[in-house]
């Protein structure tokens, strides 16, 4: 089957049980999933129920479709993503974003938790994502490119919004919350990175590093999406201070910051 008609079979299967036409999505990271109770949520369709989709592995990614109002907003957020470090091709790791497209999604909201390299910025901090580098060895746009999905050689010269994030910096203002703005570095994970990668990846220009987002923000950017980027500092690493990470800290991090994130989105969202 076509890469089209298995978005189309897939967008099918949510438009029958959520018909409104939906305007923005939502991808929720690792130990994000507070912002769903935000969400005025109407119906709730497990991944596991639709077509060609595929399931979320990995503890405190839920695996379901979040689908109702935020902000006056007709949303879909995903509650649980892919990533390659899972076994899934980055194709498979991006069809989401595909379907979110075919169901009238403009707007992307992608959100992470990261680890921090600027020396001055602290876990439990806010970043909004100016500019991402690939470097997952990987691109999801490899193979045959079909023109009715977006063009073969996409622009991405400004893959995170301006306008997007010029409105995110406002709301962050009016709620006092403290909007850092660099780069995030995409890497493949699973493990996290040694003192000399940390070192690598700052000296090329990253201000913070993850295992996602950027597979999911090249393919809308290639369907023409507008996107805005938001990662949660969960740890703290400088190569000459590096203490050991554990997962149950990095997600109670998460959660700690998540109100920000909340009414950052939700700000965000009222103004669309």
């Amino acid at each position: 089957m076509h890469a089209r008609e298995r978005i189309a079979a897939c967008a099918q299967a949510v438009r029958a049980r959520f018909a409104k036409p939906v305007e923005a999505a939502i991808i929720l990271g690792t130990g994000l999933g507070g912002l769903a109770e935000e969400i005025q949520v109407e119906q709730v369709i497990d991944y596991s129920d639709l077509p060609n989709f595929p399931l979320s592995t990995v503890e405190s990614h839920k695996g379901r479709l979040l689908c109702g109002t935020l902000g006056g907003k007709t949303i879909i957020a995903m509650q649980g993503r892919f990533h390659a470090y899972e076994g899934y091709s980055l194709q498979q790791v991006t069809f989401p974003v595909r379907v979110l497209r075919a169901l009238g999604a403009q707007t992307l909201i992608v959100s992470n938790a990261c680890g921090g390299m600027h020396p001055l910025w602290a876990p439990g901090d806010l970043m909004l994502i100016a500019d991402h580098i690939n470097l997952l060895g990987d691109n999801p746009l490899i193979g045959p490119n079909d023109e009715t999905l977006g063009p073969r050689f996409p622009d991405m010269s400004e893959p995170y919004d301006a306008g997007l994030r010029t409105l995110a910096r406002a709301v962050a203002l009016e709620h006092g919350v403290a909007l850092r703005e660099g780069v995030y570095v995409a890497v493949q994970g699973p493990n996290l990175e040694t003192r000399a990668e940390y070192r690598f990846l700052r000296g090329i220009g990253a201000d913070v590093v993850g295992m996602s987002t950027v597979p999911e923000v090249i393919v809308a950017v290639h369907g023409g999406m507008r996107v805005l980027g938001l990662s949660i500092i969960t740890d703290q690493c400088l190569p000459d201070s590096l203490k050991p990470a554990h997962l149950p800290d990095i997600i109670a991090v998460a959660k700690g910051a998540e109100p920000k994130l909340s009414a950052v989105v939700k700000g965000v969202l009222a103004q669309l």
